[in-house]
Order: structure tokens, then C-alpha cells, then sequence
């Protein structure tokens, strides 16, 4: 079994243990005798009560990938109990304890965001309309994003041109750390940017080597 697999199983236990009404009545969630079920950029996840395995609910079968389950996962763990949205959005390198993340964060994730939506603005707009998104008056292409109901993402694109490369931006709560572990925001990240190659049905771009 590989690492990843390990910590899914590791966190899916963590899971049962934990005070599952709590967590009802903190997040709003819905249940039913064996699971509980929590919207996760408009899906809706469903979360064993016993073995605390998370599929999502319209095709159980879909491998899910261990950027999503680390999320929702670690969004109920490290919350505090009086998590509350500031409202203010900010880039990666102003999130809380986040910055010495902000090489990889840019290497692995922006910059290939960028490269995928190159040329694609059209595209991007409509798959920010899929996944519920709000426009915003910003860059090329602009819209907050549902995540969880407690949590908004901001993103933010110019294309490219004759004299600049397209340029890409996720903003982020100023408080997200409240709600999730500094690590786990680039997990969050990093999924967001994949679901938005795979609405506008797009190959995500892979990360430049030479960084």
C-alpha cells in the first residue's frame, strides 16, 4: 500500500472517532443513519460514519483524489470552533504561515494554470459558471467560487499576448487557516485548478521541470 493510501485510511479513521453531531450542527451538514454528507464545489461527498471512507455521492465509484479527501478530511480536524470568513481575499504568500510554500505553490499550480487556460479565457469563464461561481471586475477573467458553504476561492486570469504571458491567481479567505492547515491550503489549490481544466475540458498542464 502506498503512502498516500496509508494516510487516506489513517484520516478516514480519524474521521469515525470524531464527534459526528458536532460537526452536524457546526457545519450545517446533512445526514442519514450511516453517513454524513458534506458540498465540496458543487458535489455533494459522502462520509462513512464508521470507516469514514468519502465518495462522492452521484457515482461512488469515482477514485477520488487525495487532494480532495485531504480537504474535506482536514477542513472537519483542524477548524477552529469559532471559524468565521473575514470576508477579505488575499494571495497565497499572505495566507498565515503559508509563505515558505510559495515557490512550489507557484511552480506547481499557478504557473501551469496559466499555461492551461493560455489562450482559453472563454473556457475558463465557463467553467467557473459550472462550478457556481460569481464574476467579479477583475483581470480577464474573475470569479469567487463556492468551496465549501464556510468557504470562498477567488480566481483571477489574464491571457496572454504579444508581449505578456498569461498570468493566473487564486485568492484566498484571509482567515483560511481558521478552517484548514497551511499545507492543506495547497492541496485546496491545487484541486481547484484541476477542476477547473477538467470542467472546461482542458489537460491540466504539467509543471515546468526546470523549476
Amino acid at each position: 500500500m502506498d503512502n498516500y493510501k496509508v494516510l487516506e485510511e489513517k484520516w478516514g479513521e480519524i474521521f469515525a472517532s470524531m464527534d459526528h453531531g458536532e460537526l452536524i450542527s457546526r457545519f450545517d451538514l446533512e445526514e442519514d443513519s450511516q453517513a454524513l454528507f458534506v458540498p465540496y464545489f458543487g458535489q455533494r461527498y459522502r462520509l462513512d460514519k464508521k470507516n469514514g471512507r468519502i465518495t462522492l455521492e452521484e457515482d461512488p465509484a469515482r477514485e477520488l483524489t487525495f487532494d480532495t479527501q485531504m480537504v474535506i478530511y482536514h477542513l472537519f480536524y483542524y477548524s477552529k470552533p469559532e471559524a468565521r470568513v473575514k470576508g477579505e481575499f488575499v494571495p497565497f504568500r499572505q495566507v498565515k504561515r503559508a509563505a515558505p510554500f510559495e515557490p512550489a505553490y507557484k511552480r506547481t499550480i499557478l504557473e501551469p494554470l496559466a499555461r492551461t487556460f493560455d489562450g482559453h479565457a472563454g473556457e475558463l469563464k465557463n467553467a467557473c459558471r459550472m462550478l457556481g461561481g460569481r464574476p467579479i471586475p477583475q483581470g480577464d477573467v474573475g470569479y469567487v467560487i463556492p468551496v465549501f458553504s464556510c468557504m470562498p476561492l477567488t480566481v483571477v486570469f489574464w491571457d496572454g499576448d504579444e508581449e505578456f504571458s498569461a498570468q493566473a491567481n487564486i485568492l484566498f479567505d484571509a482567515d483560511i487557516t481558521d478552517f484548514l492547515h497551511e499545507e492543506t491550503v495547497v492541496c485546496l489549490a491545487a484541486d481547484f485548478a484541476r477542476k477547473l481544466a477538467e470542467k472546461a475540458g482542458l489537460p491540466f498542464a504539467a509543471s515546468d521541470a526546470r523549476g
